[in-house]
């Protein structure tokens, strides 16, 4: 099976504008190819996996991968699946953002001898001269078509800023540089950006008369058509001060029965015979499915060790055997005790069970709350010191989320 057909097969191809061409070029490892990635945070999330094991699919096959940060395009913000205006943001801010996720991308792509490049926008597009570009640039854009887009259109209704509408330029600009400077000749990215990308490959044919090419993967969505990496508390994150392993893996553990089987051919590395032969489990074999996803994609982020752990400690609170090694932990300290206690609901939020005070109470009215597999419903309930440092004190909400609690 050649690469290109494994990538038709796990289900990541939605969009290609020269087929045959993409195909001798990925299978031959000749590619150079680039994915952006504007720094709108100081984490990537769930929602940049796709693109990353792509990325890491074909450098594997000896594919070039270009990281593109967008250092320059962040300033601008893109239009492409929102209703409103994103936030401005510092330019210190996007710096710092783009440090971080050059840390967490190493984990996916081998930077070394120089197998792959990491490049930020803002080198190019910061310097740029407003005249320069609507001469050079610009002429080659057409507005009536630009505006058939659908990121602009979702925009349209609520009113698209001029600010917004130079996005497409601007990603093509990246393009067209990178086609220069580096012998770039694909990019590559979600399904929402086919038309920025289309704007790139047009570009680079007007100005240089030679041929670029783009494909777009599909998105990661579940089985109701939602984007995935959204929990009740926001954003599933490869950093593991914001999502931490255990969590991360949880995720995984409990995606719908619908989606276990995309998400394997779609994220991990497994053997398509393997996954094919899971094609038909049910029942107990659906949830050993839904464990080895969450082990394969926890280890690709965070490692082996810390994938064992978390899923040690998934089967030591569903076995009920007690074994706590490896539970998630909060630590509190005398200045969270008020009159040297603190109550249930205040656990909850400082824990991350609960997102609010509200929340949590609804959690206890519901008896969904649990303190050492003892279910309370009080309101008020509340715990000493020395009840919280007698012995290990483990608090569950739901079937699926637990806290085990230090105090020091």
């Amino acid at each position: 099976m050649t690469l290109y057909e494994e990538l038709t097969a796990r289900g990541l191809i939605a969009q290609v504008t020269n087929e045959n061409e993409i195909k001798e070029l990925i299978n031959a490892g000749k590619a150079v190819f680039y994915i952006g990635f504007d720094p709108t945070a100081d984490s990537l999330h769930v929602g940049h996996f796709m693109a990353l094991c792509l990325m890491k699919r074909l450098q594997m096959a000896g594919n070039k991968p270009i990281a593109l940060l967008g250092g320059g395009t962040a300033i601008i913000g893109d239009p492409s699946g929102r209703s409103d205006m994103r936030q401005m943001m510092t330019t210190d801010t996007i710096q710092y953002n783009c440090e971080c996720f050059k840390k967490q991308m190493s984990h996916f792509i081998d930077f070394s001898d120089d197998k792959a490049l990491m490049v930020n926008n803002a080198d190019w597009l910061l310097g740029l001269n407003y005249i320069d570009v609507l001469r050079e640039i610009g002429a080659h854009f057409s507005v009536n078509r630009m505006l058939t887009a659908e990121c602009y259109k979702q925009r349209m209704e609520k009113g698209l800023s001029f600010l917004e509408f130079n996005y497409m330029i601007m990603q093509s600009y990246d393009f067209y540089t990178l086609f220069q400077k580096y012998g770039c000749n694909m990019q590559f990215g979600g399904d929402d950006q086919w038309s920025n990308m289309l704007g790139g490959t047009e570009l680079i044919r007007r100005k240089l008369g030679k041929d670029a090419y783009a494909m777009t993967i599909n998105l990661l969505l579940t089985s109701e058509g939602k984007k995935m990496g959204k929990t009740m508390s926001g954003a599933v994150w490869l950093d593991p001060n914001k999502t931490s392993p255990f969590d991360f893996y949880q995720y995984w553990r409990n995606i719908d029965d619908a989606d276990v089987l995309k998400c394997l051919r779609m994220l991990t590395f497994l053997p398509l015979d393997q996954i094919n032969e899971m094609d038909h489990w049910e029942g107990s074999q659906l949830n050993h499915a839904k464990e080895i996803l969450a082990f394969e994609l926890t280890k690709l982020v965070h490692g082996e060790e810390e994938a064992a752990k978390a899923q040690s400690g998934a089967h030591a609170l569903f076995a009920g055997n007690g074994n706590t090694a490896n539970m998630p932990e909060t630590e509190l300290t005398a200045d969270d005790l008020t009159e040297d206690a603190i109550d249930l609901i205040t656990i909850l939020v400082k824990s991350g069970l609960s997102a609010s005070r509200s929340e949590g109470r609804r959690a206890i009215e519901q008896g969904g709350v649990s303190v050492n597999n003892e279910k309370i419903t009080d309101l008020k309930k509340s715990y000493t010191k020395e009840e919280l440092s007698a012995g290990e004190f483990i608090v569950k909400r739901g079937k699926k989320k637990f806290m085990k609690i230090l105090f020091r």
